[in-house]
């Protein structure tokens, strides 16, 4: 009989619980023409997705000091907060798997880049904080993905060795944390092509949402079979 209590299922938030990048994305476009900084859609995901805005900031403004970081990404997420905020809900399926996960009793963490603000605002604006044994967010590291920080604090956590953990995730800088962190990871396909996801080191099979997605044979097939053999 599998003792669920020693896996852990860790997931992304932005773009895996809930489909906003975006909205990320708009709002991040809508803040920078504000100051006047050109902005390409592709290029931004590609050059700062996983990654904290103390990251992403010095990227595009040179010499910023702290205090227009935290001014630059308060006007950021306020624009996300109100324009997301007709649309905040969870990608389709996402709280059945949380429940039925929580039920079996596997250990359940969220690993993201978001600032506490937007943790809130989704954890608790959807009410799911409660199925979480751990959270960890952007105040929590010290480098973003793909960086296995936030993976392996997650782990750390919820008490359980990163072999007997498996990743959520739609970002590729994600995919490759969890390929550093020696985890397995389902794609959601809210970004990215499932040919492209697939091609991930990590990445055992992608899907679209949580519907189809089943807690106790994910471990049988990712999971516990590795734990058994190590």
């Amino acid at each position: 009989m599998i003792e669920y209590n020693k896996f852990a299922f860790i997931f992304d938030m932005d773009g895996t619980l809930v489909d906003n990048m975006h909205v990320h994305t708009e709002a991040w476009g809508k803040m920078l023409a504000e100051n006047n900084i050109p902005f390409n859609e592709h290029d931004f995901l590609v050059k700062t997705a996983g990654k904290t805005s103390r990251e992403i900031l010095p990227m595009i403004f040179e010499n910023i000091t702290e205090e227009k970081i935290v001014e630059l990404t308060t006007r950021k997420d306020s624009i996300y907060h109100e324009i997301f905020l007709p649309h905040r809900k969870l990608v389709d399926g996402a709280e059945e798997f949380l429940i039925e996960s929580k039920r079996l009793g596997i250990k359940l963490a969220v690993a993201t880049a978001s600032p506490i603000p937007n943790v809130e605002y989704i954890l608790d604006g959807l009410d799911i904080r409660k199925y979480f044994d751990a959270v960890v967010t952007a105040a929590d590291i010290t480098i973003g993905k793909p960086h296995p920080e936030a993976f392996l604090k997650s782990a750390e956590k919820v008490g359980i060795i990163p072999s007997n953990c498996l990743v959520f995730e739609d970002a590729l800088g994600g995919f490759e944390a969890a390929h550093r962190a020696g985890m397995p990871s389902i794609g959601i396909a809210t970004v990215n092509s499932f040919e492209i996801i697939l091609q991930q080191n990590s990445v055992v099979e992608a899907h679209k949402d949580f519907t189809n997605l089943n807690p106790q044979e994910l471990i049988l097939k990712y999971v516990q079979k590795k734990a058994v053999a190590n």
